[in-house]
């Protein structure tokens, strides 16, 4: 499991989602595929892009005169990078603590307790040796 971090800003962050959705995807598709309020002009997403194969989260190969991208992370990554860095800056690295916080400030219907509990035995049992 890699270490590197990879914080992404609310932009970047539904860019990545066109990508990690379409493969790959010109200027133009992104523009057209990201929702409604994170629309800019096609040249704010091409500096965006750019900015970001900087960074080393996306590449780009020409396809004529277009410039075609992709996402050179996975998505999972980024999540356990972005739930990482807001454990350790909201709970000081307590994960009992962000799960506490959101029980208490959410609500959960039957199912996704559900689907919670299930989480927390397969951890458990993973725990215990009884896993894989």
């Amino acid at each position: 499991m890699s270490k590197k971090t990879h914080h992404l800003g609310e932009l970047q962050y539904a860019i990545m989602r066109v990508l990690w959705s379409a493969g790959e995807a010109s200027v133009g598709d992104v523009c057209q595929t990201l929702p409604k309020e994170h629309q800019r002009a096609p040249t704010t997403i091409a500096t965006m892009l750019t900015k970001m194969e900087r960074k080393g989260v996306v590449s780009h190969r020409a396809e004529g005169r277009v410039f075609v991208y992709r996402a050179k992370i996975r998505e999972a990554d980024v999540h356990r990078s972005m739930v990482s860095d807001l454990t350790e800056r909201l709970f000081e690295g307590d994960a009992a603590a962000l799960v506490s916080h959101l029980l208490a400030e959410r609500e959960f219907d039957s199912d996704e307790l559900a689907r919670i509990r299930a989480l927390i035995d397969r951890q458990g049992k993973k725990d215990s040796g009884h896993g894989r």
